[in-house]
């Protein structure tokens, strides 16, 4: 359902009437559960920061060189690739995004030295600071003019997610002998 041309020409493009019938609800469905995933992944790590200081035998120091480089990577970055994909839309940056967040991960689980656990720290950083940018302006485009409600639906995947990781980390039940867990990969 196309809106009438005096519709259009009276209210600008951030005014426009609103047409439900337009939101695409699974669009924005997948992009929440994407979210749910990927937050979920980022709020693992600090949940398993006592895990790394005993096996890794890590100060306090060393847990906030992590935790910068996460943030650092996950924060700062997103800027950049927003202010990038505004420019040059890239819908399969989504993927990559997702991609790296998990290859984050993976090497979390394997790592053998502190230089790979930051490493690990900055891939799952840097996923996050791109798929957030593009996923967002993915909600916005499938939201059909309901622009709170798309940000809305997209916003409670990644709070679900954040409240999650802690409780996957604690449901994985990783034992002390740094053996892999069932459902979580972690570590050695």
């Amino acid at each position: 359902m196309s809106l009438p041309a005096e519709v259009l020409a009276d209210n600008p493009p951030d005014t426009q009437v609103q047409d439900p019938a337009r939101t695409a609800y699974p669009i924005l469905i997948g992009l929440s559960f994407c979210h749910l995933l990927n937050d979920m992944i980022q709020s693992l790590l600090p949940a398993l920061y006592p895990l790394l200081k005993t096996s890794f035998a890590l100060d306090f120091g060393q847990i906030g060189l992590i935790t910068l480089t996460f943030q650092v990577t996950a924060s700062l970055l997103q800027p950049m690739i927003g202010t990038l994909t505004d420019r040059y839309p890239k819908p399969f940056s989504l993927a990559v995004g997702m991609a790296s967040t998990l290859c984050g991960l993976l090497l979390l689980s394997r790592a053998q030295s502190y230089h790979a656990l930051l490493l690990a720290a900055a891939m799952i950083g840097s996923g996050s600071a791109v798929f957030h940018p593009e996923s967002s302006r993915i909600a916005r485009l499938a939201s059909g003019g309901q622009h709170g409600l798309a940000q809305s639906l997209f916003q409670v995947g990644g709070n679900v997610g954040s409240a999650c990781g802690p409780c996957w980390r604690r449901s994985s039940s990783c034992r002390a002998d740094n053996r892999a867990s069932p459902g979580l990969p972690w570590p050695r």
